[in-house]
């Protein structure tokens, strides 16, 4: 009796992992203008659930990198916003395919660097992958001496002409990451505008 072998080929089905894309916001500003401790303060107020007494300011350092935060809006449901470093200004615009929404601080009490901050506003506002997505623009340090009025910055920063150009929906809040000022305004704005979506 002669056995015959026989070649079979048997074929495991590899899953297939599909990859999706958390869209974040985006927290951007040169560097100096306070976007490390805002986010610090608007994740321990969230949490807590209260927007008065703070404690001190914790301490930062500038952002090298990124920064993810999470922001708790309650049930469970959390916001991540991701700060870029102001010395990545040149890369920024790689990010803003993941962007579902855009804050800009500026620092209104440096009034050698708001002209700065405001060319890299503009160049972000006209990059084509945020033209149709929310954006905040925050006045921080508003409890500095001496900070720029809305006057001011009308004329420095050309506010009323971007407002007047951008395609987004600006808006724009006076805080001070510092003493607490505008921290609840922003959250209702990131609560109203900023969703986690996935794609």
């Amino acid at each position: 009796m002669t056995l015959q072998l026989v070649s079979i080929t048997v074929i495991i089905p590899v899953p297939v992992l599909f990859l999706c894309f958390v869209r974040m916001t985006l927290v951007l500003g040169a560097s100096g203008v306070g976007k490390t401790l805002l986010l610090k303060r608007l994740s321990s107020c969230s949490s807590k659930g209260t927007y008065t007494d703070l404690e001190e300011p914790p301490s930062t350092i500038p952002t090298v990198g990124t920064n993810l935060v999470n922001i708790s809006m309650g049930r469970k449901h959390d916001i991540t916003l991701r700060e870029m470093g102001g010395c990545m200004g040149p890369i920024w615009k790689n990010y803003f395919k993941e962007c579902s929404a855009l804050i800009f601080v500026v620092d209104v009490s440096n009034r050698m660097q708001v002209s700065a901050s405001c060319i890299q506003l503009l160049e972000a506002l006209t990059n084509g992958d945020v033209q149709f997505v929310p954006v905040l623009l925050i006045l921080n340090k508003i409890d500095m001496p001496n900070p720029m009025t809305r006057t001011e910055l009308d004329t420095t920063f050309q506010l009323k002409s971007i407002l007047g150009a951008a395609k987004q929906d600006i808006s724009i809040i006076e805080a001070s990451a510092k003493d607490g000022q505008g921290l609840e305004e922003i959250v209702k704005w990131l609560q109203q505008h900023c969703k986690e979506i996935v794609g």
